[in-house]
């Protein structure tokens, strides 16, 4: 036994100790009632969601067999989510954050119900799947904001990082089961199962997002208009660390985001039974790394963990598509996951932990872009690169240009690389106002109580005088 060691500690309470420290951090669950109707929708949502991202490509590839087709749902999405992106951040500022969660919601499965409509047709039509698209992605860029700026809300300061943890955990859970059901539920009973199934978790996560409480905007909130989304584009350039963040995650969405030829590269590997592990395979590996993520309640430096992850999945998406063997492919697609989720755990944090409320609706926003236009770009590029060198070669070529542009991104943005919120003056200005916020709140609760006290007592009182 070392004589540094604890006489009474045994390996098996060793053991215990390191599972203890890699566990989820539930304290926002146990903490926030909000939260968790928050967590419960967006467990139930995600999982519908993913049926249809995966029966959107399948469908449009059975109506088209085109590599290109399938990649231009990114490019139909992309112009909807730019602009309704931006103007969600500004209207999360100025709104009830759960008013405009709640509302785009319910749109958002009413889209979905069209889709269902179009499948049940005799002859489905392609166009009405693009244009669902395109509304699709300007509802999401509407809901998207005021979602991400609404956890700062409901969640203690303290609790963000694992607070995030606990959305990707359910949200990787949602990325296994869903894609791996849609490949079933697509191949036995057609798109259309998978659209209702869509539908009806839009039902149950309205009736849910109904019951968090009213979160208005921020005293003397900024009124949503072209002049305050170019306020918050301006602070979001005035940040390097958090324009690094956001250039890191465009990069490697961009070159390294070949889910587009997914069904292409199933059947070049002559797989087509692994099309839909390998949608789930990154969640996979997502997910181990979101059940084992108690070590991130631990990092302070969290611009170096983004982009040693940001490498990581470009150098996994490489091997995938160097690999002849779908072993090996859906190896580099779970390895490629798993970075992913601690890139995400990484660039939440920061944001969480540094940007004032009140333009965090407009950063919200701005973030929508960097992880979301990257996909739709990274979608386009997949698709044609496909088609002008092979469907293999798009996938790994991609993963070393992201590896290169990450490197090149950390060179030129050092601020993003000195990140530690430990010392870093906007974390500790946002931490103040969280505090200065939930001292407030404690004072108006405790006020409310003991007029609630008192009045009992004020009949008799006015009866005496």
């Amino acid at each position: 036994m070392n004589d540094d060691e604890p006489p009474h500690t045994s390996a098996p309470g060793r053991a215990r100790t390191l599972l203890r420290s890699l566990a989820p951090d539930l304290s926002p669950w146990r903490a926030s009632r909000d939260f968790r109707y928050l967590w419960i929708s967006g467990c139930v949502t995600s999982f519908g969601s993913f049926l249809t991202y995966v029966a959107v490509p399948m469908q449009i590839k059975e109506l088209t067999d085109s590599s290109f087709a399938v990649g231009l749902i990114g490019a139909v999405e992309l112009v909807p989510l730019i602009v309704f992106g931006l103007w969600g951040g500004a209207l999360a500022d100025a709104l009830d954050r759960r008013k405009l969660v709640l509302r785009s919601e319910a749109a958002l499965g009413l889209l979905a119900a069209l889709l269902l409509l179009n499948a049940l047709l005799p002859n489905p039509v392609l166009w009405p799947v693009y244009l669902v698209a395109a509304l699709v992605a300007a509802a999401d860029g509407l809901q998207r904001p005021a979602l991400d700026s609404l956890l700062p809300r409901i969640v203690a300061h303290q609790h963000l990082s694992a607070a995030f943890a606990l959305k990707s955990l359910y949200h990787n859970v949602a990325s296994v089961a869903g894609p791996a059901l849609a490949g079933v539920v697509v191949a036995f009973s057609g798109v259309q199962t998978a659209y209702a199934l869509d539908v009806l978790t839009f039902a149950v996560s309205v009736l849910l997002l109904a019951r968090i409480k009213a979160v208005p905007p921020p005293t003397g909130a900024e009124r949503p208009s072209v002049r305050a989304v170019l306020t918050g584009v301006r602070y979001a350039w005035s940040r390097k660390d958090l324009l690094g963040t956001y250039a890191i995650d465009t990069c490697a969405m961009l070159f390294a985001f070949p889910v587009a030829v997914f069904p292409f590269l199933a059947s070049d590997l002559g797989a087509d039974w692994a099309l839909g592990p390998m949608y789930a395979a990154a969640a996979v590996g997502a997910l181990l790394v979101g059940a084992t993520s108690g070590w991130t309640s631990r990092i302070h430096r969290h611009g170096r963990l983004l982009v040693v992850a940001a490498v990581c999945w470009g150098a996994a998406m490489a091997l995938a598509g160097l690999s002849g063997n779908i072993w090996v492919v859906l190896l580099g697609l779970a390895l490629a996951g798993g970075a992913d989720e601690v890139s995400g755990i990484a660039r939440s944090t920061m944001w969480n932990q540094s940007i004032p409320d009140e333009v965090r609706g407009r950063m919200a926003g701005v973030e929508l872009l960097s992880y979301s236009v990257g996909p739709q770009l990274g979608q386009v590029r997949a698709g044609t690169m496909a088609g002008l060198l092979g469907v293999r070669a798009a996938v790994w070529t991609g993963g070393l240009a992201c590896v290169g542009a990450v490197l090149a991104v950390a060179a030129v943005l050092p601020k993003l690389l000195g990140y530690d919120d430990r010392t870093d003056p906007h974390t500790a200005a946002v931490r103040a106002e969280h505090e200065q916020a939930e001292h407030e709140r404690a004072q108006r609760e405790q006020a409310v109580r003991e007029q609630a006290g008192r009045e009992p007592e004020e009949p008799e009182a006015a009866a005496t005088a």
